[in-house]
């Protein structure tokens, strides 16, 4: 019995005994990170909203198999931020379709919730009408004529459903319950609501396609409204990436039990927690990035150097730079490199490592002098 099929299944319940001490550990961590991000100056706080951004967008499409280049959404947000960094690069529709999402969840996040914004965001994250190769309903509901919507895994013929969402023909009705139940002003705690809004969200699985990336995207919006603010310094994104298979479980266990949902946001709050204290690391390196710069800006570097170190910079980039390396990137000679290369170690922004000869290779410096 799937928890939609329960008698009034949206009347959840939850043991707020169980769930307040984490609550209160979460809105203390939020206080916290939000209070030190004040105190940044308003472009470092530009610099930590576009990476923690950045890494939502990305994070939030690999949950569902799906790999963006994370220069492109970077650029497309500081596009539509106007915020100025270098190195901005074309964004295909599938990046500038999820980031119109994210961002009008983020950055309106006070505007209404409203069925028409839904079906533009499900239109921007499908601009070509299509789920790969097959057609889908865009900016509407499911259909009944689509078939029942289910999640399975295993080969053809002894498939495994782990979840079978209401039929189409109730849409309407779920729909309008939980939009409206979203813009309510309640007593209850904006991150419980975001955690509830997420689960009630994708079980009702209104779209044929991209309803995890709604979902969350809801609950950033229901983040920010618990923030007041429409700057993102933490991913709960990038946290579900990393727990995929936990998450998963979470969801399915929950969607085949009752509507006491609190095993749910007991998960929910520690995978929220585990978010906040990755922000503190986070915020750690975006100051880094912007001490390095600030001291690279007083004698700028030429464009391969600065793509480099941008390179380098990256969350992503593993091992060292070299000569050939280098030369690879930037598409110049080893010659061009080298000079290039010897011009950051005299400058101490690279740091060349023990190992000489062939395998002569560098590093950017742990902190900024």
């Amino acid at each position: 019995m799937w928890i939609h099929e329960h008698q009034n299944w949206t009347s959840f319940t939850w043991d707020a005994e169980a769930l307040a001490s984490k609550l209160a550990d979460i809105r203390y961590r939020q206080g916290r990170l939000l209070g030190r991000m004040e105190g940044l100056g308003f472009e470092l706080k530009r610099e930590a909203s576009l990476s923690t951004l950045t890494n939502d967008v990305v994070k939030s499409s690999a949950i569902e198999g799906e790999t963006l280049n994370p220069e492109e959404v970077r650029s497309s947000i500081a596009r539509r931020l106007g915020i100025d960094v270098a190195g901005l690069i074309p964004a295909s529709r599938d990046v500038e379709g999820i980031v119109e999402m994210m961002l009008d969840a983020t950055q309106s996040f006070s505007k209404p919730l409203a069925k028409d914004r839904l079906f533009s965001w499900h239109a921007a994250l499908f601009p070509t009408g299509r789920s790969g190769m097959h057609r889908i309903t865009v900016g509407g509901w499911r259909t009944l004529e689509a078939g029942p919507m289910q999640v399975v895994s295993g080969p053809t013929g002894r498939e495994k459903v782990h979840f079978e969402a209401p039929s189409a023909d109730r849409l309407d009705n779920e729909m309008t319950a939980f939009l409206t139940w979203f813009d309510k002003q309640s007593d209850l705690d904006p991150v419980l609501k975001a955690g509830i809004a997420h689960l009630w969200f994708v079980t009702i699985h209104p779209f044929e396609d991209g309803n995890g990336r709604i979902a969350r995207a809801i609950g950033d919006m229901a983040l920010a409204r618990a923030d007041g603010m429409p700057d993102r310094f933490y991913s709960l994104s990038s946290q579900i990436e990393a727990e995929r298979k936990s998450y998963y479980d979470k969801l399915e266990n929950q969607q085949r039990s009752t509507p006491d949902i609190t095993d749910w946001l007991e998960w929910f709050l520690d995978c929220l927690g585990r978010v906040l204290s990755n922000a503190e690391t986070t915020l750690g390196t975006v100051l880094f990035k912007a001490q390095l710069w600030s001291k690279i800006n007083q004698n700028p570097v030429n464009e391969r150097q600065r793509l480099i170190i941008n390179r380098m910079l990256e969350d992503d980039f593993t091992g060292y730079m070299n000569t050939s390396k280098y030369a690879k990137l930037t598409k110049c000679s080893n010659d061009t490199a080298l000079r290039d290369i010897q011009e950051l170690k005299a400058r101490r922004i690279f740091i060349q490592n023990e190992r000489g000869g062939r395998s002569t290779s560098y590093r950017l410096p742990e902190n900024v002098k």
